[in-house]
């Protein structure tokens, strides 16, 4: 279904799985979207806080929208019993956010899965290739919020393959990098079920670069070296060696930083970085909400927190932060150059 949704209210009353490739889908074209319902799944209560869309439980006047869209219900309860035969889970590392950037085996998992048990930064649009009987299971992580433990992901995944199905478990940039991908594929193999595992296009890399900063320049850097902020210098859990990271020489990606960039910041600046070093960070990589912040490493968090940049963010500390493609800015970010029509899950209202 094709809809001219851009600048345009949208309500949208449903809020479970099989919504969200349409709501992101109506984000990705501009729409001001609201959702209806009592509850909603992780992945669209986490939109909400991210203020993307409006989320609202008591019912509303359906006349104060442009659009009304109720979706088609899932077909989950008739999904043929598979057991017996041999089940087996598909690891898919889905790219950054924009769903052009998974990869053709990624796509491939996805039209031919069962069961579909996503991450919260997985690109939602792409459940529009699943089959219609396909199952959706949403297994977001809301950071300091709503949370589905790493033991329930592993066992819904087991549980699901040895009832016969294929089971593809997608997950946002590559499922090894920061993914507990392999955790999942120990559980897997612990149990008896077979696994496979797609690459992913890894935020670390992409996001800079559709921002037109590489994380390598001949001549500047030789070399990058991707971080995990998800805990602070010096946390009993943080085994990264600030000082040497400070000395090497290499281009600084963090990721899951936002909430730590502060103290990663003092920790460079007191193994003697350079206060003018150029920084960049780069949220929503390849969505239509993308901001990119250039800044020095002395006033990095001061400039990041005046753009209000909220996860999920990769921060680019190096030289490189510093080059400018442009005037060739709109070839090197256009990370979809062709327009997706809306995912057609969806009815007008009588």
């Amino acid at each position: 279904m094709e809809l001219n949704v851009t600048g345009r209210s949208v309500l949208v009353l449903d809020g479970g799985p099989r919504a969200i490739a349409t709501v992101a889908a109506l984000l990705r074209e501009g729409a001001a979207v609201t959702v209806a319902a009592p509850t909603v799944c992780a992945a669209l209560e986490d939109l909400a806080l991210r203020r993307r869309l409006t989320w609202v439980t008591a019912p509303v006047d359906e006349g104060c929208f442009d659009v009304v869209l109720r979706a088609v219900a899932p077909l989950t309860a008739d999904a043929p019993d598979r057991t017996g035969r041999a089940g087996h889970v598909t690891l898919v590392g889905a790219g950054p956010g924009d769903p052009g950037l998974v990869t053709v085996a990624g796509r491939a998992a996805i039209e031919q899965a069962d069961v579909i048990i996503a991450d919260r930064l997985a690109p939602w649009e792409a459940l529009a290739w699943a089959r219609p009987e396909a199952e959706v299971v949403d297994v977001a992580k809301i950071p300091y919020g709503r949370s589905t433990s790493q033991e329930e992901i592993n066992r819904l995944l087991v549980e699901h393959a040895r009832a016969g199905r294929h089971v593809v478990r997608l997950k946002g940039g590559d499922s090894y990098v920061f993914g507990r991908g392999f955790e999942e594929v120990a559980a897997c193999a612990d149990a008896g079920v077979a696994t496979t595992v797609v690459p992913g296009v890894t935020s670390s890399v992409a996001g800079p670069e559709l921002a037109g900063i590489p994380v390598t320049h001949r001549g500047l850097v030789q070399g990058f070296t991707v971080v995990s902020g998800h805990v602070p210098p010096g946390h009993p859990d943080s085994s990264i060696d600030y000082p040497a990271l400070a000395r090497s020489g290499t281009t600084i990606v963090v990721l899951m930083g936002v909430r730590t960039l502060p103290a990663i910041v003092e920790a460079l600046i007191a193994a003697d970085l350079d206060e003018g070093t150029p920084c960049a960070v780069v949220a929503d990589a390849s969505l239509a909400s993308q901001q990119v912040v250039r800044s020095t490493l002395a006033h990095l968090v001061a400039d990041t927190a005046a753009a209000g940049i909220g996860a999920p963010a990769v921060a680019v500390i190096g030289h490189v932060a510093a080059l400018d493609p442009r005037p060739a800015w709109a070839v090197m970010t256009a990370a979809t150059p062709f327009p997706r029509p809306i995912p057609a899950m969806v009815v007008p209202p009588c």
